[in-house]
């Protein structure tokens, strides 16, 4: 009977990781291919914030276009067009309809993921929300980790990955096309107020744009670093993924030590952390692909921690109520960070050296750790008894504001 009540939520599970894995394989391969291919750091840096900014822009835009269409229509037009976009890719190798390309991508996918997370959480209840919420964890951070991986074990050159591509998007569809089960309500507008973030929370509402920055930078870059210092595309694709993995693994201990203290300490020193290690990386330039896997790993450790400690800490100033509203805002300027990161790396990397990405970092890593630091000063901790337990999120380059109704902090609907 459990296994029964969960069966429609693991068919969408099916699709989310065919299109997941898509997303990572398609985001790994272009800059990989683009560095062959001898296109200029900045148009790769300009995919990037492409990306970003149609994301970004779709989290605001595609909730209408689901209201006319309907969600497994709508769906099944984001996730075709991803296919389409993909295999483009493949067959016009220009840097500047890649750039074009990629903004479409990142606007169909958050329609793509706005629809897949409002049917979970139509389909979760109060009672086992946090179960779905945590599979959809594992299954985010799984996939892409997968369709990064599926690069190791292909050629980058001939245009077989681009169609491998657009095969998993297609594969996405299936599960939505063929379901039975009822359509979820309609999806609601996204909204941001800026100024009503920062005085809720000033450390979190500037944390999550440096945090972008630095993310964003590395989310599109990474993996031109590794091409250009020489270590082997697997040796790239296990960097890219075990960054992600290593912040996944960190967030649990991290956010426990931020519930015993004052969680401005711990993002301080998540920050210091990273540019720590980003600093040592641009100073010593590793080249051994192993030495590059194990300094990147600790870093992404560092890194990819800092987001979730940030939402956490803005949380405990607001009502329980407001949750989702802070959060998504929240996530949005994460958004807009995600825009200026590609940019100011890959200047740094053509005006410097490939290590010029981790100068970009660090640089955004270290603003946010001496704010953080000086806010400490401004404004008292949230008591520990007055905070809720700090709970782990998925990766936030693949989330909407949508799946934030699915975390199990938000406060539980009533029915009737």
């Amino acid at each position: 009977m459990m296994f029964a009540s969960y069966r429609p939520i693991l068919s969408l599970l099916r699709g989310t990781a065919f299109l997941l894995a898509a997303t990572g394989l398609h985001g790994l391969l272009l800059p990989l291919r683009g560095q062959l291919e001898g296109f200029s750091t900045a148009s790769l840096g300009l995919m990037g914030t492409a990306w970003a900014g149609g994301f970004v822009t779709g989290c605001f835009f595609a909730p209408r276009l689901v209201r006319r269409a309907g969600h497994v229509r709508a769906f099944g037009a984001f996730a075709a067009s991803g296919a389409i976009v993909a295999l483009l890719t493949g067959l016009i190798i220009d840097e500047y309809v890649w750039i074009l390309l990629r903004a479409f991508t990142g606007f169909t996918m958050a329609g793509a993921f706005m629809v897949i997370e409002s049917w979970l959480n139509e389909k979760s209840t109060n009672e086992n929300r946090g179960t779905v919420f945590g599979l959809y964890m594992m299954v985010t951070y799984a996939s892409i980790m997968g369709g990064q991986m599926i690069v190791a074990g292909g050629d980058v050159k001939s245009a077989s990955l681009f169609m491998i591509t657009g095969i998993l998007f297609c594969l996405s569809l299936i599960p939505t096309a063929v379901s039975t089960a009822s359509h979820p309500k309609p999806l609601q507008d996204v909204s941001l107020d800026v100024k009503g973030l920062y005085v809720n929370s000033p450390v979190s509402a500037i944390a999550c744009v440096l945090i972008g920055i630095a993310n964003g930078a590395w989310g599109t870059l990474g993996a031109v670093y590794g091409a250009r210092i020489g270590i082997s595309t697997a040796e790239i694709a296990l960097m890219m993924s075990l960054v992600v993995v290593a912040g996944a693994a960190m967030q649990l201990p991290a956010g426990r030590l931020s519930d015993k203290t004052d969680r401005r300490f711990v993002l301080a020193g998540l920050a210091f952390g990273a540019a720590l290690f980003a600093v040592a990386v641009f100073l010593f330039e590793p080249r051994s692909g192993v030495f590059v896997i194990v300094c990147t790993a600790a870093y992404g450790a560092f890194a990819y921690t800092l987001y979730s400690i940030a939402v956490a800490h803005a949380n405990d100033h607001a009502r329980a109520e407001d949750f989702v509203k802070v959060s998504g805002g929240l996530l949005l300027l994460y958004g807009f960070g995600t825009m200026i990161g590609p940019l100011l790396a890959a200047g740094l990397m053509g005006w410097m050296r490939p290590e010029g990405l981790f100068l970009a970092t660090a640089f955004a890593h270290l603003c946010l750790a001496g704010y953080t630091l000086l806010r400490i000063s401004r404004r008292a901790p949230v008591p520990i008894e007055d905070r809720d337990t700090f709970k782990t999120q998925p990766a936030e380059r693949s989330i909407t504001p949508e799946a934030l109704r699915l975390d199990p902090r938000r406060k539980p609907e009533t029915n009737g």
